[in-house]
């Protein structure tokens, strides 16, 4: 049986990536984009894709926006 602790992991992530960066996408907007991503990078079928893997896939999707989260932070305001 797989480790019930696995969950926590993954939800906190999911969730943490979720307000970070899409909070304005519903949950169907945001897994359909997401799984698409995942079935497009892996080409396997998401139902045995582990969580663990999973968790890098979210990683993987994200790190274009952190990038640009980053960028808008070192940017210099007009008025400043």
């Amino acid at each position: 049986m797989r480790d019930p602790k696995r969950i926590e992991s993954f939800v906190r992530k999911l969730a943490d990536y979720w307000k970070t960066y899409i909070p304005d996408w519903r949950f169907g907007q945001f897994m359909s984009n997401f799984l698409g991503f995942v079935a497009t990078e892996t080409k396997r079928d998401i139902f045995f894709i582990e969580e663990k893997e999973m968790e890098e896939l979210l990683d993987k999707y994200f790190k274009p926006r952190e990038a640009q989260a980053d960028e808008r932070d070192l940017e210099i305001p007009a008025n400043g």
